[in-house]
């Protein structure tokens, strides 16, 4: 016995044999309906499905929406085109495993296009089922994949503007004969070179790498190799910062009179009090503590300035 057979009887003895509704099982179609009961639809040959489903399009052409009839020829076309859902989804499939999704994920995405073609296919148009179904199918996963699998979420307009980036340096590439720069891109897309240069930055953020995985680009002889990112990249030096600050702060510093200068050596340099600074410049501590806040208050003001 064929495949096919184990789905349904022969498809032309299946239409000739149409029950009435409520002679079949649960599920099946109503009284005034007269449709095949269709059994293991997903076991169904693609060339009896595409048969088949001209009937049940037809007829889900005039049924009510929201009846269990109608549900019946909807569900049963859904259940016998899943092999459209499967042909499409093979093509992506380097993709699936290289970006480490399930293959089930991108099916379910994929019949929501398939439902979306079959409740907008008019099979008065005689154009074959499949032509409209697999663009949406297709559609459905692209858009999966380019709303899901950013690593870094980026607007809309850069992700799409990614995905031209790519076709155009594909092309250039090409006809160039080596990697096309930034302006041969612009001038091809008709686009500034800000913008070809914000998609580049953009298309940093669709992939991420593992901080445990090794360098593939060195040999594996050698024992950086073996050794994660995470203990090659670089840290953050606090020292830059305090660097920055000194180097902004030296000019400032000059301009100060000299016993300014003097009471932040003692007070900064050689930590001492305010009272032991007084003592040794000959004035009280009350002048020190408003000499020093006056200095502290003109540096702070020059370092936010600068």
């Amino acid at each position: 016995m064929s495949r096919s057979a184990t789905a349904v009887s022969p498809v032309h003895a299946a239409v000739a044999q149409c029950a009435p509704v409520g002679s079949g099982p649960a599920g099946a179609p109503a009284r005034d309906v007269e449709l095949p009961e269709v059994k293991n639809a997903r076991e169904m040959a693609p060339s009896d499905a595409r048969e088949l489903s001209r009937l049940f399009f037809v007829s889900l052409r005039t049924l009510e929406e929201g009846t269990r009839e109608y549900q019946y020829a909807r569900n049963t076309l859904i259940e016998m085109n899943l092999s459209l859902v499967q042909f499409a989804a093979r093509r992506f499939r380097a993709r699936v495993q290289g970006g480490g999704l399930d293959m089930d994920d991108i099916i379910q995405v994929g019949i929501i296009g398939l439902i979306k073609a079959i409740d907008r296919y008019d099979p008065e148009r005689e154009v074959e089922f499949s032509t409209l179904a697999l663009p949406y199918i297709t559609g459905e996963i692209k858009r999966y994949f380019r709303d899901t699998t950013w690593a870094v979420h980026v607007p809309r307009r850069l992700q799409e503007l990614r995905m031209e980036l790519a076709k155009a340096q594909e092309a250039l590439t090409d006809v160039l004969g080596r990697a096309p720069t930034v302006r041969e891109v612009a001038e091809h897309l008709e686009l500034t070179e800000e913008e070809v240069i914000d998609g580049l930055v953009a298309a940093n953020g669709y992939t991420s790498g593992s901080l445990d995985s090794a360098d593939n680009d060195e040999p594996s002889t050698t024992a950086r190799a073996t050794r994660p990112l995470a203990e090659r990249l670089g840290e953050v030096d606090p020292a830059m910062e305090l660097f920055e600050d000194f180097h902004t702060l030296a000019p400032l510093l000059e301009e100060l009179d000299e016993r300014d200068r003097l009471i932040l050596r003692l007070r900064f340099g050689q930590e001492k009090t305010q009272a032991e600074i007084g003592a040794e410049l000959g004035i009280s501590q009350m002048q020190v503590s408003r000499l020093l806040s006056r200095t502290l208050t003109r540096l702070r003001a020059g370092m936010l300035s600068g």
